[in-house]
């Protein structure tokens, strides 16, 4: 049986040492799938091809997506509306996570990242829900990298902050979904060759022994959202000049992140 815990303590032994929405939209889902895609150990990544002909595709960018679309699929609307509170995290106040309080029932995207991890290193599960788990893996790492899918605000994640952006009236959330990443003006595998060509981006050391790793990447969302919000409410050049280089970090950070809890969790046959 795949222990969670122990891809936690493995995963932290690696940060410890390495160098100082719907999230994202499809673009940002896409680059942070590619960028793990592109760092699987050998062992991941036949297991991942394995899984992903099933579907009939050999790319997790082309599945990164999948639980946000589900959303408008008259035949999945159960599993929508069981998931969707998955993609997210509300913190009540700070950015420091207390479950109870935090994530009740443990619907939250904090606690939904290992849930689905052990599914999918879980060999006596059939190839169909392994399947699935790595579809909502790959989309929640990403989600949980959205710095306003772990806020401390109550506005909805920034839904219900109102900016400026491009001389159209939209909100803080989808601005940070995509509109940032859109002025790259690149399809995804062009942002991706991007961040990639820059090298392994340096994590963030451990700050506390957490057994779930994704803790770590909620509250570290959860602090960069105090400096996002513009007083002004609007998304002018200064701003994009000064947060899109905080969301491309995210995205690296997210691929991998990604990466290192697909080849814990798929590293034995």
């Amino acid at each position: 049986m795949f222990s969670v815990r122990r891809v936690a303590a493995a995963l932290f032994a690696t940060l410890a040492i390495a160098p100082a929405a719907q999230a994202w939209g499809p673009l940002g889902h896409s680059v942070v799938a590619e960028l793990a895609q592109r760092h699987l150990s050998p062992a991941a990544k036949a297991e991942v091809a394995h899984l992903l002909a099933l579907d009939h595709t050999t790319s997790l960018a082309d599945i990164a997506s999948w639980p946000d679309e589900i959303r408008d699929d008259p035949k999945q609307q159960d599993l929508w509306k069981q998931t969707r509170a998955l993609h997210y995290i509300d913190f009540q106040g700070d950015c420091h996570y207390t479950p109870p309080r935090d994530c009740k029932n443990g619907q939250c995207v904090v606690e939904a990242i290992p849930h689905y991890l052990a599914i999918l290193g879980d060999r006596s599960q059939s190839d169909e829900a392994r399947l699935q788990a790595l579809k909502f893996v790959v989309h929640f790492v990403g989600d949980i990298h959205q710095p306003l899918h772990a806020n401390y605000q109550e506005d909805a994640g920034g839904n219900k902050y109102q900016v400026q952006f491009q001389g159209q009236g939209t909100n803080l959330h989808r601005v940070w979904d995509s509109g940032l990443l859109s002025t790259r003006k690149m399809d995804w595998k062009s942002y991706a060759d991007m961040l990639d060509g820059e090298g392994a981006v340096p994590l963030p050391p451990s700050i506390a022994p957490y057994d779930n790793a994704a803790v770590l990447w909620a509250e570290e969302s959860c602090q960069i959202t105090r400096n996002i919000y513009p007083a002004n409410h609007k998304i002018d050049q200064a701003y994009i000049d000064a947060e899109l280089p905080v969301a491309d970090t995210r995205l690296r950070e997210a691929g991998r992140r990604l990466a290192e809890v697909l080849n814990l969790a798929l590293q034995n046959g």
